[in-house]
């Protein structure tokens, strides 16, 4: 099994500092991403991401963020397997220390 490439929240909080358009994906349950996501981010819960494919291109990288990091790795293992370029935001929200803004 390949390994899930993987970055940290102090790297994508600089990243995002820096300008760069990201593409955060936050698979939380709604009651989690109620207390606030990474501006920018779009929620997808968990669940729905297999009957969301058609939201992905293959051609771009997607970061994606749960609490912890492991809902979101266990994303990034299905959707590398399918053929997606994934990366883990590992140690999740409880990492986190930019910002966050409301769900929209």
């Amino acid at each position: 099994m390949d390994e899930i490439k993987e970055i940290t929240a102090a790297e994508v909080k600089e990243r995002l500092d820096r300008g760069e358009k990201l593409n955060i994906v936050d698979v939380r349950e709604d009651e989690e991403v109620a207390l606030g996501m990474i501006p920018g981010a779009k929620h997808i819960k968990m669940g729905e991401i297999p009957s969301r494919l058609d939201e992905f291109n293959k051609e771009e990288e997607y970061i994606f963020v749960c609490r912890s990091g492991r809902r979101s790795e266990n994303v990034c293992r299905y959707l590398q397997e399918l053929g997606y370029r994934v990366c883990n935001m590992v140690g999740g929200m409880l990492e986190w220390e930019g910002d966050t803004v409301p769900k929209k």
